[in-house]
């Protein structure tokens, strides 16, 4: 009920926002900018968020060379501390008085442009953004236009993947793009690379073609289910390949249950050794999560089982890697069979692993 009162409470000071922001359009020839300039990014909320935001702001740092300041959420701030195209990354806080301190750092910092990162409106960051003394203001064309100095026209999310739809952004700076430059971008530490290549080294002496079978996801209805795994572990076991059970600690204990031979598993709290781990596999197996865009940004062919609940945008396939997916419309994975899942990805994984045993059906 509180949290139904605190949404329609923001609902309603943002339409009074929208009702009392100015119109401040200027004409394409007032914008430009010089290498060294400094610009802010706007993009709360999760991991996958952000990753899919990174082929624009490397765009942006490679053609302009400008000081790229990322705002983020505490949970997806490590993707651009780990991005080498962010220069800073400001960690958004919540409540009155940091939204004042934040105001006043935007301010002070000088930045010659703000830019919303968002595909949706968020009364958040419309907010800040109307607020914000910055001269140029850019964003997607959205219902909350009226805040910004410069829109685009937001492509058709029915008909664009999301990272060309963030693309899309890259007129108002006046750039063009190549597709074939364009993927996403997270190098793993030297470190985690190092952590991952040990290991593999352990649990795998004479390595084959490794396949990661990642079980988690952003929530519990994105989970498969336990026996639904097992089966899948030993389906894939009919294959001359090498198989690894990836999780997240708060999923350890599915894993370990799945893992009924004591197969290996790979977890870590960290999401760049956890990166530098999917770096090393040759074939990918996980439901709809920012896994998937790991895989698309080392070219990792990648299958994918995914929710695609009261929407018909197109899913957030990975853009680089070949991919097979399983789509279900409804809000978790109870429905989605095994027989289903196994129907397109036989052929799919028997692009990748050429000798099949009789026994494989």
């Amino acid at each position: 009920m509180i949290k139904k009162i605190e949404m329609y409470a923001k609902n309603f000071l943002l339409k009074g926002l929208l009702l009392f922001s100015g119109k401040n359009k200027l004409n394409k020839g007032d914008i430009s900018f010089k290498e060294g300039d400094k610009i802010l990014c706007i993009r709360l909320n999760r991991i996958g968020d952000a990753l899919v935001t990174t082929p624009l702001l490397e765009q942006i740092k490679k053609q302009l060379g400008l000081k790229i300041f990322v705002l983020a959420s505490t949970s997806n701030r490590m993707v651009f501390d780990d991005c080498g195209c962010v220069d800073e990354v400001i960690q958004f806080q919540k409540g009155f008085k940091k939204f004042k301190a934040l105001l006043k750092r935007i301010e002070l910092e000088n930045f010659s442009a703000i830019v919303d990162l968002h595909d949706d409106v968020s009364t958040t960051v419309s907010f800040l953004i109307a607020l914000a003394k910055v001269p140029i203001k850019f964003g997607l064309k959205k219902s909350n236009y009226v805040i910004y100095t410069h829109t685009i026209e937001k492509p058709n999310p029915l008909t664009t993947h999301v990272i060309e739809r963030n693309l899309a952004l890259l007129a108002l700076f006046g750039l063009p793009y190549d597709k074939n430059d364009i993927n996403i971008v997270y190098t793993p530490s030297h470190a985690s690379l190092e952590k991952a290549e040990t290991f593999i080294r352990n649990k795998f002496p004479s390595k084959k073609f490794l396949v990661g079978i990642n079980i988690s996801a952003g929530n519990e209805a994105r989970f498969w289910g336990v026996e639904q795994y097992k089966k899948l572990y030993k389906f894939l076991s009919n294959y001359p390949v090498e198989l690894l059970i990836l999780c997240s600690t708060r999923d350890l204990r599915y894993a370990i249950q799945i893992a009924v031979k004591n197969e290996p598993i790979y977890y870590s709290p960290s999401f760049n050794e956890f990166a530098g781990m999917i770096s090393k596999l040759d074939f990918l197996f996980t439901p709809d999560t920012s896994t998937v865009h790991l895989a698309s940004a080392y070219i990792i062919p990648m299958f994918g089982i995914y929710v695609q609940y009261n929407t018909d945008d197109l899913p957030w396939t990975p853009y680089k890697s070949e991919h097979e997916i399983v789509i279900t419309k409804e809000s978790n994975f109870n429905n989605v069979s095994f027989e289903a899942v196994i129907h397109k990805l036989k052929p799919f994984i028997e692009k990748y692993v050429t000798v099949v045993p009789h026994s494989v059906v």
